[in-house]
């Protein structure tokens, strides 16, 4: 495996507290953006920040071009772990972080929220008594069955520093034996936990800006804002299960029949290659003949705040995307049994429905006759990450 070291790497000021971020996915990639933001804006003279991507999204669709478009330093390490097995994908990422860390010497290691690079980062700190600060921290979908739900839970137990967005979340770790109260030294056994808000709430904002000015997919694509619906697919629930994934598409091309709306859906290379292989050719040549459902490559992030500004409805089983949906004030279908983002659900702003296509179709026609009204107490302030880099200079 290859650790390929950034021909633009600087030399270290010894005077800055040294953080090593990984990141791996492209959610990762994107609330990376919000804290690399904060340093360089707020604390450039105090955090030192290194990068290593584990190349767990390869893609260039789906990784190197987020670098550019969201303003990320160009990373220092890359992994280019690529695709495989949880096992092989999480040993080429536990091995190739503990050797970059030995020799980096950090003063934290940061992770965010769930994925193989998650629990990789977060092991191979724990393990050789560096620091953890999870970002992310608290979340629960109470199923075990998610491979994710093993990586939050296991991340946070290795974890100084637990980033709490929602109070749910708190009251997860609670419930966990965590010590809510922040008292004494922060370390592994006594770690501090603090309620922060949305990392990816600070992004929005952020971003939602620039993706005005600079956006032009909608008009590419002939869409009137309110006259489409947006769809994402790529867990693996979903996508490994041609039951499921037919329903989804079912249901799909039933809205399209029922309600006479366009459906964009930027497709997930994984998903891409189990319609190929798993849906048969005569269920391939119904969706392709359905004019209306707009298969696109994978969006930039830019692009994609476009389309859930502007959809009449959002359907979604990315967990990103459910809290995106919110934001805007968008209505959402929730391709899952569970959610991590309860609070969306009890707000009423979204429906658990599975990949069942009877409550798709039931849930998608509810949502499209109400209004979304969003609460500001939810996700914070849009000011996470300056909270964060603050912990960590005077925890740490």
């Amino acid at each position: 495996m290859a650790i390929l070291a950034s021909p633009m790497k600087a030399s270290y000021d010894m005077s800055k507290k040294k953080i090593l971020t990984v990141i791996g996915a492209r959610p990762q990639i994107i609330k990376a953006a919000a804290l690399s933001r904060a340093i360089q804006a707020q604390f450039a003279s105090q955090l030192e920040e290194i990068l290593v991507h584990t190349g767990q999204h390869y893609d260039e669709n789906m990784s190197a071009v987020f670098f550019e478009e969201l303003g990320i330093p160009e990373p220092h390490y890359n992994l280019a772990v690529g695709s495989g097995s949880h096992g092989h994908m999480t040993a080429a990422m536990l091995s190739g972080i503990e050797a970059i860390l030995v020799k980096e010497q950090p003063s934290a290691v940061v992770v965010y929220g769930d994925t193989n690079s998650t629990i990789a980062a977060a092991l191979a700190a724990a393990k050789i008594h560096i620091p953890v600060v999870h970002i992310e921290a608290g979340l629960r979908s109470f199923h075990k069955a998610m491979p994710e739900e093993i990586n939050r839970i296991a991340a946070d137990h290795m974890s100084t520093l637990l980033f709490v967005p929602t109070k749910a979340g708190m009251a997860n770790l609670a419930k966990e034996g965590f010590e809510i109260e922040v008292k004494g030294k922060a370390t592994i056994d006594a770690p501090h936990v603090y309620h922060c808000g949305d990392i990816m709430y600070d992004n929005s904002l952020y971003f939602a800006a620039r993706s005005k000015e600079k956006s032009v997919l909608l008009a590419q694509l002939g869409l009137t804002p309110e006259q489409f619906i947006l769809c994402t697919i790529h867990r693996d629930s979903n996508t490994d299960d041609p039951i499921a994934l037919q329903a989804i598409f079912e249901a799909l091309l039933t809205l399209i029949d029922q309600t006479g709306l366009r459906v964009v859906l930027p497709i997930h290379p994984r998903t891409k290659n189990k319609i190929e292989t798993l849906l048969s050719v005569a269920f391939q040549q119904r969706i392709a003949a359905q004019d209306k459902l707009l298969i696109t490559p994978p969006a930039g992030f830019l692009d994609m705040i476009a389309l859930e500004q502007h959809a009449k409805l959002i359907v979604t089983d990315s967990g990103g995307v459910q809290k995106e949906a919110y934001f805007f004030a968008k209505p959402c279908v929730i391709l899952r049994e569970q959610t991590e983002w309860v609070e969306v659900v009890e707000a009423g702003a979204a429906i658990l429905t599975g990949a069942n296509q009877e409550q798709i179709l039931d849930a998608a026609n509810l949502l499209l006759n109400r209004s979304i009204q969003t609460r500001s107490d939810i996700f914070g302030d849009g000011n996470a990450s300056t909270f964060i880099c603050e912990k960590i200079l005077t925890t740490l």
